[in-house]
């Protein structure tokens, strides 16, 4: 059974900002702290290489005393409202009926909903009552992928159904004022929101990039390297700064077994679809390939216009490679890494 992608949308939250006009904002934030470290502060800000990002509310209010409870209200109103949207904005671009869903998959890390996001969308857009739901809560940046991993199994086991995926993050939701931490001025720097939402189908006239196959890896004993804390003042980030250095080490694990399954190399890929989770895995990812002739432009160009939106992230790049255009017999790969540790990998070919 064929599963393909059928669509790709994205919407952005109301606010945005350009980094220089955040760091007075830095400045404040860090008012209280010595020079020295507000100017190495602002420098991480000024070369995290995301020109601009948005936000479910505006920036001043994001660097503010707000409470988690006030935040996740904001994080909760906004989900529904850009979910809805994404949701909508696809289904019309390919002339689908909300009600023509058979299964819908919402992702997001960065608040707390019980009932779960896609609770609302039954509701709000109009699915049937069998749609079948999935929330994915707790897989970080990587659960984009997850989640498209999740609707190929669902698609590939029933013909003729199809399946909407919708990540909406909003990591200014996450952001504490009393964590002056380097680990918290990093996620801030590289952070931003966005909604993406994904169609899939397993119909046998569906046109569109095929998925060949998925595998999950899953680092031992590195749970402590990326998360969240539960804290009395809400969600603390947690990121280790030997990320990059052990994506590095795993990387000829991570690809080459699962290319091999498919009879491909690394050489044979013509389109990298990975997640840029910032700066320094992007070097390291663009170092590891730059030898085979690869490029990851779409990769840098969504961190530079949007910054890391979590798992929505590599949905934009993902549009941005349809954008393109690929060639039929294209291959194209979707990497991500995210809590666990995890990496999550998926074959594309068009």
């Amino acid at each position: 059974m064929k599963v393909k992608i059928q669509d790709v949308q994205t919407v952005q939250p109301p606010y945005s900002r350009k980094t220089e006009d955040i760091v007075p904002l830095v400045e404040y934030w860090l008012a209280n702290q010595p020079s020295r470290y507000i100017r190495k502060a602002v420098k991480i800000f000024e070369g995290a290489q995301v020109d601009k990002r948005y936000s479910i509310m505006p920036p001043e209010t994001v660097f503010s005393d707000l409470s988690f409870e006030e935040r996740n209200k904001i994080y909760t109103q906004q989900a529904k409202k850009l979910a809805s949207e994404a949701l909508l904005k696809s289904l019309e671009s390919k002339s689908w009926e909300a009600s023509s869903l058979d299964y819908i998959i919402t992702v997001s890390c960065t608040g707390i909903m019980i009932p779960s996001l896609d609770a609302f969308l039954i509701n709000e857009v109009g699915l049937k009552q069998s749609v079948v739901r999935l929330p994915v809560t707790e897989m970080g940046c990587v659960a984009g992928v997850s989640a498209m991993i999740y609707a190929s199994e669902f698609l590939k086991a029933n013909p003729n159904k199809r399946a909407a995926i919708i990540a909406f993050e909003a990591p200014t939701a996450t952001f504490l004022m009393g964590d002056q931490s380097m680990t918290n001025i990093v996620s801030s720097a590289i952070f931003g929101d966005g909604c993406a939402c994904v169609l899939m189908s397993s119909e046998e006239d569906a046109i569109g990039p095929e998925i060949i196959g998925h595998e999950m890896y899953h680092f031992y004993d590195q749970t402590h390297m990326m998360g969240f804390d539960l804290t009395n003042q809400g969600l603390k980030m947690v990121l280790d700064e030997a990320v990059p250095e052990t994506i590095s080490e795993h990387f000829p694990a991570i690809l080459h077994p699962f290319l091999e399954q498919y009879g491909l190399q690394l050489k044979d890929l013509n389109h990298l679809i990975f997640h840029p989770g910032g700066k320094k895995i992007v070097q390291t990812v663009e170092q590891l390939f730059h030898d085979l002739g690869k490029d990851i432009e779409s990769t840098k160009k969504v961190l530079k216009d949007f910054g890391n939106m979590s798992s929505a992230t590599v949905l934009y790049v993902l549009k941005d490679i349809l954008s393109k255009q690929p060639k039929s017999g294209d291959y194209g790969l979707m990497l991500s890494f995210g809590p666990g540790f995890t990496a999550q990998r998926l074959l594309l070919k068009w």
